[in-house]
C-alpha cells in the first residue's frame, strides 16, 4: 500500500528497499512470491473492496437477529487467512 500510495512500481527492488528501510530482513524468494502474487492486482480496487466489505456486513447483521453467528465468523477467518500468507513473508 505504501508503494501504491507513493505511485512507485511494485517490484522486487522497491519492496526489498522498503523492508530494508524498516529494518526487516526478508527472504528474497518470499519477496519474489509477494510481487508475483500482486501482479495484475488493482491495488486501489482491492483496498476499496476491503473497506466496503465490513461496512456492508454491519447493517445486515444489525437488521436480523435470526442470522447465524457462525457465518460471520467464517468470513472473518477467511479474511485473516489471506493476511497470514503475507505476514509469513516477513519472518
Amino acid at each position: 500500500m505504501l508503494l501504491h500510495a507513493a505511485e512507485k512500481d511494485i517490484d522486487e527492488k522497491t519492496v526489498s528497499a522498503i523492508l530494508k528501510a524498516a529494518g526487516v530482513k526478508a527472504d528474497d524468494s518470499r519477496v519474489k512470491a509477494l510481487v508475483a502474487s500482486l501482479a495484475g492486482v488493482d491495488i486501489a480496487d482491492a483496498m476499496a473492496q476491503a473497506v466496503a466489505a465490513p461496512a456492508a456486513a454491519a447493517p445486515a447483521a444489525a437488521g436480523s437477529s435470526d442470522a447465524p453467528a457462525p457465518v460471520e465468523e467464517e468470513e472473518e477467518e477467511e479474511e485473516e487467512a489471506g493476511f497470514d500468507g503475507l505476514g509469513s513473508l516477513f519472518g
